[in-house]
């Protein structure tokens, strides 16, 4: 306990720095507003991505969060695979992080990752949750809205 009590106390503190050294922008607020993304993973989020006008659409911003698959397919066929770690290894990382904890804290995003994970793996399926968060992250900082559940999860 003494030990919990010591790392807890550390977090926070790394945390005030964070927000008294970090010059945060609009979209650190929106970004918040998604279940299973707080301070540091929104922060994460924000400064590896930085403007979004650099992605010319949504599918461009999931893979560079490396969360869509890298497969060429021909005539239904795999006919190889592209470059598995091309994009931005702490993205992927937070929004894994993100979907864990949006498991925990959203029946939503629950329900959608039980409903993947009868049909795949687990892993499949927490990947997908990774991917739908991303997307919302998207529209979420090119729009300046909040997050919409019903618009992620419907």
């Amino acid at each position: 306990m003494a030990m919990l009590r010591t790392l807890r106390s550390e977090i926070t503190a790394l945390e005030t720095i964070l927000h008294q050294e970090a010059q945060l922008r609009p979209e650190f607020e929106t970004l918040k507003t998604t279940p299973g993304i707080g301070n540091i993973l929104a922060a994460t989020i924000m400064f590896e991505t930085g403007t979004i006008t650099r992605f010319a659409d949504v599918g461009h911003f999931s893979s560079y969060c490396r969360r869509v698959d890298s497969k060429r397919i021909s005539n239904d066929k795999k006919k190889g695979e592209g470059n598995l770690k091309n994009g931005n290894k702490y993205l992927a990382w937070a929004f894994i992080e993100a979907a864990a904890v949006a498991l925990r804290c959203c029946p939503q995003a629950r329900r959608f990752y039980e409903r993947k994970r009868a049909k795949r793996l687990p892993v499949v399926a927490m990947k997908a949750l990774a991917h739908k968060l991303a997307r919302a992250a998207y529209y979420m900082v090119r729009d300046g809205k909040p997050f919409a559940l019903n618009g992620c999860f419907s």
